[in-house]
């Protein structure tokens, strides 16, 4: 009401210190500015992505990475990841979110998160890093890519224009024709990994509170940055997970500072838990087998290798998930961390693409939380 009362009282003063004409038109240019407003807003509500339409979006681009990869076909190793992934996500914003923990079948070292709840994880990460601390900073980083509706978000904002999808005048919701024009774009963002540096940093964030509010130590998101770290330290351009702006160093010190000072609970490593799920070790980069750009599922218009197997910098590639326009070879960020170029980027994966379904019954995961100490 005071506020109200204030933009009367201006409108007032205005009136009667201006002649007639001016008066018209000052009240004009506020008519004007509230339609703007009103308008700016409408189109928002009609940009709106439901929860069921996220999930549809989800499913749809988590295809595509299946494809792309294919699954490990390991029950007993799914429902392990599943049963740590379901502990962290329901520390997490949207706990009862129908929530899919996916094993890619790759030695590539590598993590993405698609809307609506699904989780995927390579084979390659999961032999880079050797604790459950780790795993739940990786899936809790995921976890809150998708709990806080980075990539619907950003779809919003950009009222699908940035992504070369036209939302159009109607209101009866995204069409399946729409959806699937998304998936195809968002999965190539999510692939090289154009994402704002503000989502890569608030995931950061969430990763390592859900995961020490679950009982896991947060400093295991910590020593799996800087696995990766080392990983990379031979690296002229981007690779892999985690291997973006900022600098994998500035994402270390920014998270062991959040621990100290927001006082994360948590102290378990659980690692021989770990290791008896987990049998296998990374594959050193080097022994990474990578595919061209273009067998990976992407259409034209991103990163290629020249003749000589360098990144062309001519080729390919804005951010346009986030909005800002970059190039190929600049920095970049994602879900996922940024993936650049590199083998474990265009590593080659699997061929059997099929869902590896598993349930965990609220049972089990009270008696695997047990375990996290």
């Amino acid at each position: 009401m005071k506020a109200a009362a204030l933009i009367l009282s201006a409108a007032f003063i205005v009136t009667v210190a201006a002649p007639a004409h001016a008066q018209l038109g000052g009240l004009g240019k506020i008519k004007k500015g509230v339609d703007t407003a009103a308008k700016a807003k409408n189109d928002v509500d009609e940009m709106h992505i439901s929860d069921k339409e996220e999930r549809q979006l989800g499913e749809n681009v988590s295809e595509r990475l299946r494809m792309r990869f294919g699954v490990v076909q390991d029950r007993e190793l799914t429902k392990y990841v599943t049963l740590v992934g379901t502990v962290v996500a329901q520390q997490s914003s949207r706990p009862a979110l129908d929530w899919k923990f996916i094993v890619l079948d790759t030695d590539g070292v590598n993590a993405y998160a698609t809307p609506g709840g699904f989780v995927h994880i390579t084979r390659g990460l999961l032999g880079l890093i050797k604790n459950e601390a780790e795993l739940a900073g990786v899936l809790g980083h995921e976890i809150t890519h998708i709990a806080n509706k980075h990539t619907v978000h950003a779809i919003e904002k950009s009222k699908g224009m940035d992504l070369g999808v036209e939302y159009g005048t109607s209101k009866s919701g995204w069409t399946t024709e729409m959806l699937a024009k998304l998936g195809e774009k968002v999965f190539k963002d999510i692939f090289e990994g154009q994402w704002s540096q503000g989502d890569e940093n608030d995931a950061d964030h969430g990763g390592a509170i859900d995961a020490g509010k679950a009982g896991y130590d947060p400093h295991g998101l910590v020593t799996a940055l800087e696995k990766l770290d080392a990983r990379n330290a031979s690296q002229t351009s981007h690779n892999g997970w985690f291997a973006s702006h900022p600098e994998t160093k500035d994402r270390i010190s920014k998270v062991t500072k959040q621990i100290s000072s927001e006082k994360l609970p948590g102290k378990a490593l659980v690692a021989a838990r770990y290791t008896q799920h987990v049998t296998f070790d990374a594959k050193p980069l080097s022994e990474v087998t990578a595919v061209d750009a273009g067998a990976s599922g992407l259409a034209s218009g991103e990163k290629k290798k020249n003749d000589d197997g360098k990144n062309d910098k001519k080729a390919g590639g804005t951010s346009s998930v986030s909005g800002g326009k970059q190039q190929a070879s600049a920095q970049q960020t994602s879900s996922a961390g940024a993936r650049g170029v590199g083998n474990d980027t265009y590593a080659k994966g699997g061929s059997n693409p099929a869902l590896v379904a598993v349930r965990v019954t609220p049972e089990e995961i009270t008696a695997f939380k047990k375990g996290i100490a």
